[in-house]
């Protein structure tokens, strides 16, 4: 599908985009991959692991302007829609700007692809979405429904939209492994709760699920991925088995657990083998064949969360992650 097509990505210089840009090439073989994002320097900098590559182009720009989307947009078969603000303290603090380029931002961009005639967009979602309880979540919440109902403002034949969900991303800026990897120096690992536990997910998964999104969608499903869970105490054993671990209680807008698919989601959720899909609530798109896909429903009350998971990620196979990824975990 991606094969000789033009794709563009927002956010792209960040770690999804530094991921996605590289596998999408080796892979697909695209005609272009533009990456559109707002900040200059990261742009300079990822265009240095491009140089002489003409697939790849560099756009400055932002969700929240419309008009420049437009004109990035020109001849784009597909986006994967990757910008967002999502730190969550910085969200709390600064809630307007993360609600202009998490929502109005989504709003701008679903109505540039279809006046631009693009195939498909994917965009990125986060566990957080789930039963939001900090800013940046409630903001990913409505961008998750405001692309799911896209889909009717395009109509059958226009751009289809979907989204994709996962959780903490192994070695992303600013995710916790790369944190203890630093203040292990100190000798001591800080712990918000020990109870803690988290969604375990390789950017390169996180890629991989996009490409199945972009394969498989008709237009308003939510991919969830199977992937395993890890307890924080774990992650910082993993990280470094000989720093004290000391307790410094749960932050603002943080979970104990990472919800991906809640009971309420449960109705409308279909299983297989690799990842569940959560289907259209409105229009009773979710009940068409061709979306479900020999899915098998989910029982009533299922949920998927970090704590009640089936699949766990042991303290040696995180060992070995980092072993092979060390020298790129925190700067992907």
């Amino acid at each position: 599908m991606l094969e000789n097509s033009t794709i563009l990505i927002t956010g792209g210089t960040g770690s999804f985009g530094n991921t996605f840009v590289p596998m999408t090439l080796e892979k697909y073989n695209p005609k272009k991959i533009i990456i559109y994002s707002r900040d200059e320097m990261k742009q300079w900098n990822m265009a240095k692991k491009f140089q002489g590559d003409n697939r790849v182009r560099f756009f400055i720009g932002d969700v929240r302007d419309k008009e420049r989307l437009m004109r990035a947009l020109d001849g784009v078969d597909y986006v994967v829609h990757a910008a967002a603000t999502k730190i969550v303290p910085t969200a709390e603090y600064n809630p307007f700007e993360c609600i202009k380029t998490n929502v109005h931002g989504a709003m701008n961009l679903i109505d540039a692809c279809i006046d631009k005639g693009v195939k498909k967009l994917v965009a990125l979602s986060t566990d957080k979405a789930c039963k939001p309880v900090n800013l940046y979540g409630a903001t990913k919440l409505c961008s998750d429904k405001i692309f799911v109902a896209g889909n009717s403002y395009s109509g059958g034949n226009g751009t289809k939209f979907a989204v994709v969900r996962y959780g903490n991303v192994m070695g992303s800026r600013g995710s916790v492994i790369p944190f203890f990897m630093e203040t292990a120096k100190s000798g001591k690992l800080t712990i918000t709760d020990k109870r803690m536990t988290r969604f375990m997910i390789s950017l390169e998964q996180g890629v991989e699920l996009v490409w199945h999104a972009f394969d498989d969608m008709e237009g308003g499903e939510i991919y969830v991925k199977k992937i395993p869970s890890m307890n924080i105490c774990d992650i910082a054993t993993a990280v470094n088995k000989d720093c004290e671990q000391v307790e410094i209680g749960i932050r603002p807008g943080e979970k104990l657990h990472e919800a991906m698919i809640s009971q309420e989601d449960a109705f409308y959720t279909y299983e297989y083998p690799e990842h569940f899909k959560i289907l259209p609530q409105i229009c009773e798109w979710g009940t068409i064949e061709k979306m479900i896909k020999g899915g098998k429903r989910v029982p009533e009350g299922f949920s998927y969360t970090s704590d009640n998971n089936k699949e766990w990620m042991t303290i040696p196979q995180l060992q070995e992650w980092i072993e092979k990824n060390k020298a790129k975990v925190g700067n992907i």
